[in-house]
């Protein structure tokens, strides 16, 4: 009995913290489902207002469809931001040997990119490109986008403009 009682704390203790991604996971899932369902309203509002004729009507629709569409786009990179945050942390922790990669190096020298930072096309080259991102739990790139080493650090590359849209220090061992 005295042994169950620590482990039983513990347990309460702990089952919070595992449950934050999940929970995080299923509100954006909520929230990504509502604003799909505002946009549906707000599009059904406008074409209502086209039949009607009213100018000043379809702009003011055409303002809220605008506005919904950017409500569900920041939900959307909120969502990205959290599960890339969180969910290939608590993978990588889970399987260390996939992220131990050995004594790694490139031709070039190790600078810490930041976001928005432009770089050159020897830096997101085939050999340093990710091909399986899944494997890493890393959210699957856009088009014209890699998941590209950096050394130890992993950088989302717009591939067209070679620049820096998100960086994951410390992402390998």
């Amino acid at each position: 009995m005295k042994k169950l009682v620590p482990i039983a704390l513990l347990a309460a203790i702990a089952a919070p913290a595992l449950l934050v991604p999940a929970s995080a996971t299923a509100q954006s899932r909520a929230e990504l489902r509502e604003d799909r369902r505002d946009i549906r309203d707000a599009e059904h509002d406008l074409r209502r207002a086209q039949w009607s004729g009213d100018p000043r009507r379809i702009r003011e629709e055409r303002r809220d469809l605008r506005e919904a569409h950017q409500e569900y786009r920041e939900d959307l990179r909120d969502r990205d931001r959290r599960w890339a945050e969180n969910d290939w942390r608590a993978w990588r922790d889970r399987n260390r040997p996939l992220y131990a990669r050995g004594n790694w190096g490139a031709p070039f020298r190790y600078y810490r990119f930041s976001p928005g930072a432009r770089i050159g096309t020897v830096y997101y080259g085939p050999r340093y490109v990710i091909g399986d991102p899944w494997r890493y739990h890393l959210p699957r790139p856009a088009p014209y986008q890699a998941w590209v080493r950096h050394y130890n650090d992993v950088l989302l590359v717009d591939t067209r403009r070679g620049a820096v849209i998100r960086v994951l220090p410390g992402f390998y061992w």
